[in-house]
């Protein structure tokens, strides 16, 4: 299949790495030094999302925020103006359900498909095609996607219509944050009172408190291992599409809005491309812990 890719950061290059091994033609824009070697195992550098878009039969965007969409999908020399009737797009991108809805609407009107796409699993989940998918579209639109996110994820749901993918990544981003928010706690909390921190999260894995985040981000804190597989800058840039959503709905988020406000502090700091586990520092700098 032709299929253009369309944002090649720390997610995106892995992903499209899979889907040229699994005998996809790729078109790529925005290769940079660090994804040269996806043209050099046979994808084809494009200049523009409207030079992708021309030569694809199914485009896919990865890139940070609701505002880089609207730019690939809408800007000067975008998606919209290379579409033809009958084409594909994916967007995988973790953005504002409500603008997806607006974006989908407008793509559909040319005669093409839209599906909202956004993935978890991070750096990991993205090198191993084993990502969580959650898709909202129609069923028949994601019958004829399905077997391209096979190639690059393991779980893989049609949650419901339009924006619904979104939805439920922004839920899916919520729960994450505040459990790396319980775990840096915890984990502070043991290493004040003078316990082995290694040896507390041990015990805590074979109890209830144990999860995939005390497993793999719990040891990234002990180790202090805080390259960014994903950034606080973009996981902050998440919890503001909760707290947004949230009060379109009239709905309190309490923890939500505070393990914002310690992103926010964590920015602040300078440690906004670290890691999201590196969430455990702005609370180690609050109460007064060097590291």
């Amino acid at each position: 299949m032709r299929i253009g890719f369309i944002g090649l950061g720390v997610m995106g290059r892995p992903m499209a790495g899979h889907l040229i091994d699994a005998g996809h033609l790729l078109f790529l824009h925005r290769v940079k030094e660090p994804s040269r070697h996806l043209v050099e195992r046979g994808g084809v550098a494009a200049e523009s999302p409207r030079a992708v878009a021309e030569q694809s039969d199914v485009i896919i965007l990865m890139v940070p925020d609701t505002t880089d969409v609207e730019q690939v999908l809408f800007g000067a020399e975008g998606v919209a103006s290379g579409l033809r009737p009958g084409k594909l797009v994916i967007d995988m991108s973790s953005i504002s359900p409500v603008a997806t809805k607006d974006f989908a609407a407008r793509i559909e009107t040319l005669g093409c498909d839209y599906l909202d796409a956004p993935v978890s699993g991070g750096e990991v989940g993205a090198r191993n095609a084993s990502l969580t998918i959650m898709v909202g579209g129609k069923a028949e639109v994601f019958g004829r996607a399905k077997p391209i996110f096979a190639t690059m994820g393991k779980t893989i749901t049609l949650v419901g219509g339009t924006g619904d993918g979104q939805t439920a990544k922004v839920a899916n981003q919520i729960v994450v944050a505040l459990t790396i928010q319980a775990v840096a706690e915890g984990l502070l909390f043991a290493k004040k009172a003078g316990a082995d921190v290694a040896k507390v999260r041990e015990a805590l894995m074979g109890g209830l408190a144990t999860s995939r985040i005390l497993e793999l981000h719990g040891e990234r804190m002990i180790r202090r291992s805080f390259d960014p597989g994903f950034r606080i800058r973009l996981h902050r840039k998440d919890l503001t599409l909760a707290i947004d959503a949230a009060k379109a709905l009239d709905l309190m988020l309490p923890n939500t809005a505070a393990t914002q406000q310690l992103m926010n502090a964590a920015i602040a700091m300078g440690a906004g491309e670290k890691d999201h586990s590196g969430l455990i520092l702005t609370l180690e700098a609050l109460a007064g812990e060097t590291g």
